[in-house]
């Protein structure tokens, strides 16, 4: 952050430029291990190192964060498949102690967190009852940290949702393992912190969302310079077919018809938060800001384009105006694949963790718009935190993050989430940070929550102003 805030200034005094826009020609960093000589250098050798039966990838030994969730689950069903190529070491969950206790009995992991702290005994009592082996068992707010931290692990797959994931992570980081990045919130809030630490311990973050990954997965092999331009598609959520005035109007009329439509995603399989996201838009805001620290990608290089049918994952082109994109039916577990077995790949068997052979002619045609602004006012302001850096994405996040949770309690209607992230993105600048420290990423992560609440009380049906 030291450096990033010099080059800002020389930018500054050399070119005339505001600080704001210094900062968009500022070097930011790739999170993933992609475009610099170093990084390929990297991917070359662990290519090639230890050649054995399955390409080279040996045994992955995974700490999984959020076993019981979606992310979690699907995790699990690759381990289930290929015990040969991955070994789960570490789990935790946040209070689904039927299914983590199922979990135990099924992969024996060393180490198990549990958020709910009240349910520690009934998990025991379970676990004993199916006659496992008892692990070792941390519960409240340390046990996503031990997990992350398990001895024996390599690989750490994070999988739960929102900032929960952003402490575990950065102890894995300082043990220089494999992020398996399936939290978004982890880059987005914590980015000018984490960049530099997986620089200075030597950690690799692999994406394990479908889109990131795509980009990832299209990057392979690109020269560092090379990147042009980010394509992200967007299936478009549960509102893609309505238009903003109809939108509206039964936002008005039947909120509460509108309130169960958000929380049904038309492809995926994916929790109520990130569901919700998915029909404000919201969370494809989130991931061009996470594209940025990812892939170093400036916010004018990249792009939202929505496609409903979620075949195209994502795409980018190069310099020579080449267009890669990475195809196929929409199945998480095939990025999560990718994230745990990068640089090698798992030779798979349809039927065994991925259902089905893709196919051209069974798809037939693909579609594509752009996404419309109006009806979607959550892009506009992830644009504008993303461009503002700083603590902003942070403060954007967190917002939404509790507007998503007050909006699935029914305390305001659609439309009051993007209401209520503006108003604490205008009163964050009081505050903002350009280069903060985890201490102040947490800070403003709790005070944004509380004014969103404080927001929320005050709500009126005023127009979105960005």
């Amino acid at each position: 952050p030291t450096h990033r805030l010099q080059v800002m200034l020389v930018l500054h005094a050399l070119l005339g430029l505001p600080l704001v826009t210094a900062l968009a020609f500022s070097p930011s960093g790739v999170a993933a291990p992609v475009l610099s000589d170093s990084k390929m250098r990297d991917l070359v050798d662990r290519m090639l190192a230890n050649p054995t039966a399955d390409g080279g990838l040996g045994k992955k030994r995974i700490a999984l964060l959020g076993s019981t969730g979606s992310i979690g689950t699907q995790t699990l069903d690759i381990a289930r498949e290929y015990p040969e190529s991955f070994d789960v070491v570490s789990i935790s969950a946040g209070s689904n102690v039927e299914l983590l206790a199922r979990q135990i009995a099924e992969f024996r992991p060393e180490v198990v967190g549990l958020a709910a702290q009240e349910k520690e005994t009934e998990l025991r009592e379970r676990v004993a009852a199916l006659g496992a082996r008892m692990p070792q068992i941390v519960a409240g707010p340390e046990g996503q940290t031990a997990v992350a931290t398990a001895e024996g692990a390599d690989t750490v797959v994070t999988g739960v949702v929102g900032c929960a994931g952003l402490l575990p992570t950065i102890e894995a980081i300082k043990l220089g393992r494999t992020i398996a990045l399936a939290n978004k919130e982890t880059l987005i809030a914590g980015g000018p912190v984490i960049l530099p630490l997986l620089e200075q311990h030597g950690a690799v973050m692999t994406p394990a969302d479908s889109e990131h990954s795509a980009i990832f997965q299209c990057l392979q092999g690109v020269p560092p310079g090379s990147l042009r331009r980010i394509i992200l598609t967007a299936s478009g959520g549960a509102f893609r077919d309505m238009d903003a005035d109809e939108l509206r109007r039964l936002n008005v009329e039947q909120p509460e018809l509108i309130r169960k439509k958000a929380s049904t995603h038309p492809n995926w399989d994916m929790g109520a938060k990130i569901t919700v996201d998915s029909a404000t838009m919201m969370n494809k805001g989130l991931e061009v800001i996470e594209a940025h620290y990812l892939f170093g990608a400036a916010y004018d290089d990249i792009e939202i384009v929505v496609h409903p049918q979620s075949i195209i994952h994502s795409a980018v082109e190069t310099a020579d105006s080449s267009v890669i994109a990475q195809l196929g039916w929409p199945d998480m577990r095939l990025p999560i694949l990718y994230a745990v077995s990068w640089p090698h790949r798992v030779r798979v068997d349809y039927g065994r963790g991925i259902d089905e052979r893709f196919d051209l002619v069974k798809l037939g045609s693909m579609t594509f718009k752009a996404p419309d602004t109006n009806k979607y006012p959550c892009i506009s302001l992830a644009y504008a935190a993303g461009r503002r850096g700083g603590t902003m994405t942070c403060a954007l996040n967190a917002a939404n993050e509790m507007a998503n949770e007050l909006f699935r309690k029914g305390e305001f209607d659609f439309f009051g989430i993007p209401k209520v992230v503006e108003r604490v993105m205008e009163a964050h600048e009081r505050d903002f940070l350009l280069a903060p420290s985890l201490e102040d990423v947490v800070n403003i992560d709790a005070w944004a929550r509380a004014e969103v609440v404080r927001q929320a009380a005050q709500l009126t049906p005023a127009p979105i102003l960005l």
